[in-house]
């Protein structure tokens, strides 16, 4: 049995036309021999309104957070009806009624007691995917899938630290063996909502913002898989984003390795705990586009293909801060540097870059919200001092380290830039330098115009672009 892992986006599912374009989608794959498990988003933008109900409800605002939640109830009944019909329809309106009527005295209650726990708002934040679940595995059944619906709580199994819960993967294999195995052996397609999933006495937990992508790592590991999709609103994984360059390619093929250095490192299209599980099995995964599912995407492998390109992509993370820690009566101190990151530990605050010298270490983080303890705290070892509105721009490639004079090309192609720091020796297919938020996307275009100027169409997709220059030239002549 050839099991494809199909995971579809919340803009893949945003309205009844989409959901309907991922049924073609699916049944494309099971005439094709391969038995689809289907994981899917809340509809676009439910999961942020959920969240903005929960805030107004902390806030005491009771008729805010019940408003949210009836415009929410409208749009699913809505898409409900579109989809469904019979007793079908009945029996999704009446559930999804319930649904509602529940998270509305949910949201009662947090105005009752303005207080907002991490447990609850998962609780909060869960139904989007509960919701779009159900409804699309109806509809599958309804449209000749054979769907069937799983709730993800059932099989993915998870610590208790909500809002980031850690997946407990042995155990997600032996319930994903238990049902949803049984459900494909009877030529049932299975449909489990992303981003949830519960502990094993059954509280509610969420994988992180972004974990619908992990969760179908997680299920295709658990199944072994013989691929994994996931499906976007982009032709998959892009030299650069197109936002900054329109010209930006699609590149064909690329590895594990590059991949999770691309998403960690702000590229948008997927989670970055999404590859772990992938690689774990060797499973390949494909980044497709649901809007243009003829286009063949992005193939995430083990071992990617050579290119005679030094790089396959150039990655953005804006709204970046630079702490500079400077202790000369540290110099040469044991334990100075342990001290350093212990404090960023404490306050569970990833660092994306460092660069040290005998007296100072400088480093970033994203998230301003615990600056201040962070500050205070460094202050008990030396001086402390932080820069916002900084950006990182992080090239990826192949054996970029073995490469002679790569360095050099890079910085004079942004010579007119100041670059504030520089991180290349850490890594063979990174390299990162840290700049001013304002000038970022003029080094990025510079980078991608000397980079990408003569493309190796092994590896990315040159006739994109041609198709672009030949518009351009027509409408110029007209």
């Amino acid at each position: 049995m050839k099991i494809v892992v199909m995971k579809f986006g919340g803009t893949s599912v945003e309205s009844p036309s989409a959901i309907s374009r991922t049924a073609e989608i699916v049944e494309g794959r099971r005439a094709r021999g391969m038995a689809p498990v289907v994981v899917v988003s809340a509809m676009a933008k439910v999961t942020d309104q959920l969240l903005a109900a929960a805030a107004a409800a902390e806030r005491g605002d009771k008729t805010g957070a019940l408003a949210i939640s009836s415009r929410l109830r409208n749009r699913h009944l809505d898409a409900v009806s579109a989809l469904l019909s019979g007793a079908a329809a009945g029996t999704v309106h009446a559930w999804m009624e319930e649904q509602f009527q529940a998270l509305d005295d949910l949201l009662r209650g947090l105005a009752a007691v303005q207080e907002l726990t991490p447990r609850t708002t998962d609780l909060v934040a869960s139904y989007g995917e509960r919701l779009s679940s159900r409804m699309i595995g109806e509809y599958y059944a309804q449209c000749g899938l054979n769907g069937a619906y799983v709730d993800a709580r059932t099989c993915i199994l998870t610590d208790s630290q909500h809002g980031k819960a850690v997946p407990l993967e042995d155990k997600i294999e032996q319930q994903l063996g238990q049902t949803v195995m049984p459900l494909l052996q009877q030529g049932r397609i299975p449909v489990l909502g992303g981003f949830i999933g519960a502990t094993e006495s059954g509280v509610t937990t969420t994988l992180g913002r972004g974990g619908s992508d992990y969760t179908g790592a997680l299920v295709g590991r658990g199944l072994n898989a013989h691929a994994i999709e996931i499906w976007t609103d982009v032709n998959g994984i892009m030299t650069t984003d197109p936002r900054v360059c329109p010209d930006a390619l699609r590149v064909k093929t690329i590895s594990f390795e590059e991949a999770a250095e691309l998403a960690y490192f702000g590229a948008k299209v997927l989670h970055p705990a999404t590859i772990l599980p992938a690689v774990q099995k060797n499973i390949p995964v494909w980044v497709l586009n649901s809007k243009d599912p003829a286009n063949h995407g992005t193939q995430i492998t083990a071992m990617a293909a050579h290119s005679r390109s030094p790089f396959k992509s150039i990655a953005i993370k804006r709204k970046l801060t630079i702490i500079d820690v400077v202790a000369s009566r540290m110099l040469m101190t044991h334990g100075y540097l342990r001290a350093i990151f212990e404090v960023f530990d404490r306050h569970k605050s990833a660092v994306d870059m460092v660069s040290t010298s005998e007296v100072s270490v400088s480093l970033t983080v994203d998230s301003n919200e615990r600056l201040p303890a962070i500050a205070a705290d460094l202050s008990q070892i030396a001086d402390v001092k932080y820069e916002g509105r900084k950006a990182l721009v992080c090239l990826v490639g192949e054996n970029i380290r073995g490469q002679n004079g790569i360095a050099a090309q890079v910085f004079s192609a942004i010579r007119h830039v100041n670059v504030r720091m520089i991180s290349q020796g850490a890594s063979e297919i990174n390299m990162s330098f840290m700049i001013e938020e304002e000038d970022v996307e003029e080094a990025v275009r510079a980078l991608h115009e000397h980079f990408f100027r003569d493309p190796d169409p092994d590896v990315f997709d040159v006739t994109e672009r041609e198709g672009l220059s030949n518009a351009i030239a027509t409408a110029q002549e007209n």
